[in-house]
This record gives structure tokens, C-alpha cells and sequence, in this order.
């Protein structure tokens, strides 16, 4: 019996694990899967343990923060995986956790299969790890095309298996009629990303219906946990006309007229649905101030470095005030050809991920591998 470890760290890696297991239980139904991942990769196996809550932190000032858990959390998996010792480790973006680990298996001597599934945004901040990476590695599964010739370019065999969120969130498209005068507000799946944008979103808000009393806001809740948090500070700060929603983001995403989202995978969620939206930016200053020195990249959302422009607005750190959403959300909330134009643009984008098929061929690539 073949036995695979996957280790993925945040929401949207739970989601793509899953993803690949669903496809396994149909083609290989005697596939022992273990690791770490969230409820839907747990749900589909009692040997996957459900981290996420606790490991989905952002920014480099919160990873120091809890730098002795995940140090305990790291030497217990990698004990875990020498002693299970399966013919494969999948590892799930999550990379300042996952890089680690991968050199700390190679190592150790571990000698089966590392493979890497969602490419790791290293070309965004540190390229000089591809080829540290082509060592480790036995296989690259990217999601995005451009990323195919950088890792192919040191020796890293490489399959370019399509963006799986694009199929996943096209089956689910309800073809609804979206809200006129109802915005989206998306603060993030994070305890520290909500508790720095929330405020900020609710403030925009407020200015938005002081101009324009007839307006509404929902706002998205990743889970029950982060739903009390916003009440929290609703309750603190009152503001008519705002309803906390908790599991309807895919749905709100499609509702409302045009919305203001966290940068991360969120922005690329709301471009398949065809959201007009602005992405929005904030962190704790030192991770700030590191994220300037280390980034190559003009763009922050992903959308923007496909399209090589600035397609969707980004509001970020200093630019993140209650004032500029507001006048970017008025904008795209009162001209309705500026809507349009950004979800034809959006549209060619997505066009451009090949979703269809991305966890098969992901599955396929390393039952393969």
C-alpha cells in the first residue's frame, strides 16, 4: 500500500488537499493519506490532524510571536514523517513553514518523493531559493503559467496544473442578480488581518453612507470566531446597515454590486466571480518594512502581475485609509461602465488559468512522480 503525507497550513492549502484527495479516493481508493491540513482535509481522513486555526497566522511579526509552537509543531512532524517514513511528502504552499521542512527531510536522510504542490511565491521575494529548491525537490506542481519556465530554467521537473479555484468557484456560480446598492466587505480569514482592516473597512463604510444613506454593507466572516470579533467592534462603533454574514463569501462575492478584499487568495476568488473590487492592506509596520525590502514584484494581487497593470486598485499600508476605499468603492459603486470594464478584464484573466481539470492533473502528477 502507497502511503503520502501532505502538510498544508492555511485555509486555502486545506481546500487544495482536499482537492487532491477527493480525486485519489476515486483512482486509488487503497491510497493511505496522512499529515496535517484543516476540517476538509480531516473530514476525508482521521490521520490528517487540523491545524489551521492555530497555524494560518500572516506576517513576520506574528510568525515571532509563536516562533516556540510552531518550532515544537515543526520537530514533531518531522519526527512524525521519519517514523511513518511514506513514499511521498506533498507539501502545500505554506512555504516559511514547508521550505523547512523539505531541507530538514533531505537532511535527515528521508529518501522518498517531496513534492511541492502550489508553487511557493519565491519569485515574488527571493529567487535565489529556486535553485536551493531544485535540489530538494522531486517535482513542482504550479498554478500559474509564468511559473513553469522559472523552475524548469534550474532542473526542477515542473507541471503547470492549472489554478483549481477556478473550477472549484465556476461549478458554484448561482447566475443571481447582484444588489445595487449593497457593498462588499472582505476583511480576511486571520485574527490579525481582520482585527487591522475591519476597522478600517467599517470606517469607509461609514463615510460612504453618510454621502449616500440609501447603502448597505456585508461583510464576510472566514468563520463563528472571527463573526464575534466584527460584532465586537460593531457594537463599539454602531453602524446601521451592516449585516455580519459567517460561510457565504462565495455566494456575497456574487451579490453584491462591488466590494473592498484583503489581499491573499480572496482577490482571486472575487475576479472568478466577476466582483468589482479594490484590494485592501495592512500590517503590523515591521512586517511592513521587511515586505518592501524583500519584494520584486510591481503588484501586490495577483490579478495585477497576470495582467502586468494595475487592473484592480491596491490600497495598501499607508494608502489603506477609510477615505481612499471610500472614494475607490464610490467609484466603482456609482459607474457602472467602470464595473463592467473591470469584470470583462477580470474575465480574460481567469481565462488565461486553465482551472479546468487542475486538481486531476495536480493528483495524476504525483501518483505518477
Amino acid at each position: 500500500m502507497k502511503t503520502i503525507f501532505l502538510l498544508a497550513g492555511e485555509r486555502s492549502g486545506d481546500r487544495h488537499g482536499a482537492g487532491l484527495m477527493e480525486e485519489w479516493r476515486a483512482s486509488s481508493p487503497t491510497l493511505a493519506i496522512h499529515g496535517l491540513g484543516g476540517s476538509e482535509m480531516h473530514s476525508l481522513s482521521p490521520d490528517i490532524s487540523d491545524w489551521v486555526e492555530e497555524a494560518g497566522v500572516v506576517g513576520l511579526v506574528d510568525v515571532l510571536k509563536k516562533y516556540g509552537w510552531f518550532r515544537e509543531k515543526f520537530d514533531q512532524t518531522l519526527q512524525r514523517i521519519l517514523t511513518l517514513q511514506p513514499d511521498a511528502v506533498v507539501l502545500i504552499d505554506y512555504p516559511g513553514f514547508n521550505l523547512r521542512m523539505a531541507r530538514a527531510l533531505r537532511q535527515a536522510g528521508y529518501s522518498g518523493k517531496i513534492i511541492y504542490y502550489i508553487s511557493p511565491q519565491v519569485w515574488a521575494w527571493q529567487r535565489s531559493r529556486i535553485p536551493k529548491m531544485a535540489r530538494l525537490l522531486d517535482l513542482m506542481i504550479c498554478i500559474f503559467p509564468f511559473e513553469k519556465d522559472l523552475y524548469e530554467g534550474v532542473g526542477l521537473r515542473t507541471v503547470f496544473g492549472g489554478h483549481p479555484l477556478v473550477e472549484y468557484h465556476q461549478t458554484r456560480r448561482l447566475g443571481i442578480q447582484r444588489e445595487p446598492d449593497t457593498i462588499g466587505l472582505f476583511p480576511g480569514s486571520r485574527h490579525r488581518e481582520v482585527s487591522k482592516l475591519f476597522p478600517i473597512l467599517l470606517e469607509a463604510a461609514r463615510l460612504m453612507q453618510a454621502a449616500d444613506p440609501r447603502l448597505t454593507f456585508a461583510v464576510s466572516a472566514a468563520s463563528e470566531k472571527l463573526a464575534v470579533l466584527m460584532q465586537a467592534h460593531l457594537a463599539a462603533h454602531p453602524l446601521e446597515g451592516v449585516r455580519i454574514e459567517t460561510g457565504t463569501v462565495h455566494t456575497l462575492m456574487q451579490r453584491v454590486c462591488c466590494g473592498a478584499v484583503a489581499s491573499g487568495t480572496a482577490t482571486l476568488e472575487a475576479a472568478i466571480h466577476g466582483l468589482p473590487y479594490c484590494l485592501v492592506y495592512k500590517v503590523a509596520w515591521g512586517t511592513w518594512l521587511f515586505g518592501r525590502m524583500v519584494i520584486r514584484v510591481p503588484f501586490l494581487g495577483m490579478v495585477n502581475l497576470l495582467a502586468k497593470r494595475e487592473v484592480v486598485r491596491e490600497l495598501i499600508q499607508t494608502h489603506c485609509t477609510p477615505a481612499r476605499i471610500a472614494r475607490e468603492l464610490t467609484r466603482l459603486h456609482e459607474d457602472a461602465s467602470a464595473r463592467t470594464q473591470l469584470q470583462t478584464e477580470l474575465a480574460s484573466v481567469i481565462a488565461g488559468l486553465a482551472g479546468n481539470g487542475a486538481y486531476h492533473r495536480a493528483a495524476a502528477a504525483i501518483l505518477e512522480t
